[in-house]
């Protein structure tokens, strides 16, 4: 099977009181061509950058079992540095996935990204 590049574009928000925040945006497919590149790119962020992450899904336009298991992966790994992960504006037909697989009601999931980094900025200060 040939393999393809995930585009994604990062940038990173840093909150009121000082912490460092990832904001990722893949774009395209997250399927089984391209979710292990992103899982690589999360768990990279992770370790290297920030615990706390926000996924910005508005650009991801298909999603499969694979892209679903990357971003578990990626939530567990930022639990386990006692981050956040946060995903953000999903895509509609990506949001059916979510919806079908309840994968809706195991990710903190917000309409768009300042909403994420809203709820993020006030829970770090609590």
């Amino acid at each position: 099977m040939e393999q393809k590049a995930i585009q994604m574009e990062q940038k990173t928000y840093t909150t009121q009181d000082g912490t460092a925040v990832v904001i990722l945006q893949p774009s395209g497919r997250l399927d089984i061509t391209t979710a292990w590149q992103f899982r690589l790119k999360l768990q990279d962020c992770i370790v290297k950058q920030s615990n706390h992450i926000v996924v910005n899904l508005g650009q991801v336009n298909f999603i499969d079992s694979s892209g679903l298991t990357s971003l578990v992966a990626g939530m567990r790994d930022a639990d386990k540095f006692r981050g956040s992960f946060r995903i953000c504006d999903v895509h509609p037909e990506a949001k059916l996935v979510f919806e079908v697989t309840m994968m809706d009601s195991v990710f903190e999931i917000f309409e768009t990204e300042e909403e994420a980094l809203e709820g993020l900025s006030r829970n770090l200060e609590n």
